[in-house]
């Protein structure tokens, strides 16, 4: 049977149900498991036999929608984590400590620039910040001899530049390390970052992927091309025994196939417990299934939104990559040619208190520290998810005072636009 479609994947990947058992994936929602003897046991606490002992690494119904994700990516491995920050977190510890350095996108979620500036800083990990505009020698020239890996956002949240990922894995390629790319806002329905040389994909599943605000949770995916065992002297949590499991070498044991997601499990997994539960992967499958159908629409409502703001005269500029104009639509046209998301970032003429008023006339679009949902909501990022930046690092992130993030969700686009006509109306 050829390849099935990705809309296929959504709804039937990582589980098919055996004779006489159940349709939809059943939860498992136990904390332990039980077994004969201590040997059999032991054999799971040595990586040497497959199996599920404590919920903490690994959950049945976590790894069925981990495969899932990974099916829908093109990757050999994935693992669910409790949130989308936990999994950007672990995809940079699982190969960088203290000593170490990453070069990240300047244009990332307020979130996450934080994690990297202030919380893996005092972790001892530093980070080397470039616009997504950067030039290859401003790029090449941010890399050390201790760098260990390159990040970067397929489309920026809130700012909406889009990355040019062969341009990045190029660079990261260069100097021997992987890129690790956030696919949250594009999903792998409109674009899948493996096939333009990405090494590692992140997700806060907690957006798109789950669709209804009904779950957090994150998720990262290994295109398993990778050659950590080329690059040994960079990646030794990989390459060298690990005496916290009996001297195993996650390279030799698992494959470039498996390596990075298993020592993610085994090791941060164990240590850190950011697992999703059982019941927020059941509530994230049941997105999934839909996922193909809601990202068109989400799309579809976007670039409805965008031309209609982009003809207002209350309105200073809009972003939004599938607008003709916009300065990465060549970039969205190449890697998110069916849609990038329902995101729209724009400027109320009138600054920071005119952003906010117009937010106050919504109707149906309801302010929330959220995003990506079925349901429209908006966002000014200067005072929510970006305030703790200072001025000059809201610049480089691409996020003005008078910006207002607008997730179109699936309503009907007449009355999104309705609603953005009267409250503009309104100031």
């Amino acid at each position: 049977m050829k390849k099935q479609a990705i809309d296929t994947q959504c709804v039937q990947g990582g589980y098919t149900a055996g004779n006489g058992e159940p349709r939809q994936i059943p939860i498992i929602q136990s904390t332990t498991f039980r077994y004969e003897t201590s040997s059999d046991m032991g054999k799971l606490f040595d990586l040497e036999a497959n199996g599920y002992f404590y919920s903490r690494l690994q959950n049945p119904t976590c790894d069925t929608v981990a495969k899932k994700i990974a099916e829908l990516e093109g990757g050999t491995a994935a693992m669910l984590t409790s949130s989308g920050q936990s999994a950007n977190f672990f995809s940079i510890f699982n190969i960088a400590g203290n000593g170490d350095h990453v070069v990240a996108c300047s244009q990332i979620y307020g979130g996450t620039f934080n994690l990297f500036n202030v919380t893996l800083r005092r972790m001892g990990i530093t980070f080397t910040f470039v616009s997504p505009d950067a030039s290859e020698e401003e790029l090449n020239a941010a890399f050390r001899p201790n760098t260990k890996a390159v990040f970067g956002e397929t489309v920026s949240n809130p700012s909406l530049a889009v990355l040019d990922i062969e341009r990045f894995a190029k660079a990261a390629h260069t100097h021997g390390v992987p890129l690790i790319v956030d696919n949250t806002f594009a999903t792998p329905v409109n674009c899948r970052p493996f096939e333009f040389g990405a090494d590692i994909v992140t997700h806060s599943t907690t957006k798109y992927m789950d669709g209804h605000a009904s779950a957090v949770g994150g998720a990262i995916v290994d295109s398993g091309k990778f050659d950590w065992a080329a690059h040994a002297d960079k990646f030794p949590g990989l390459c060298t025994p690990d005496e916290s499991y009996h001297g195993i070498t996650y390279v030799e044991r698992f494959g470039l196939e498996g390596a990075f997601i298993t020592k993610a499990t085994a090791q941060l997994m164990r240590d850190f417990g950011a697992i999703q539960s059982p019941q927020s992967a059941f509530l994230l499958n049941l997105g999934l299934e839909s996922l193909h159908l809601r990202m068109r629409a989400h799309c579809e409502n976007g670039l409805a939104v965008a031309k209609y703001l982009q003809s207002h005269p209350k309105i200073a500029w809009v972003r939004y990559p599938d607008l003709p104009g916009d300065p990465y639509y060549a970039l969205a046209q190449k890697y998110l040619p069916h849609g990038s998301c329902g995101v729209v970032s724009f400027g109320v003429k009138g600054g920071r208190k005119a952003a906010e008023d117009f937010m106050g006339h919504l109707k149906i679009a309801a302010i929330e520290t959220h995003v990506a949902d079925a349901r429209t909501c908006c966002l000014h990022p200067a005072s929510s998810t970006h305030r703790q930046l200072t001025d000059a690092e809201l610049s480089a992130a691409g996020v003005s005072p008078d910006l207002v993030r607008f997730s179109c969700g699936i309503e009907a686009k007449e009355d999104l636009i309705a609603d953005i006509e009267q409250a503009l109306a309104a100031i």
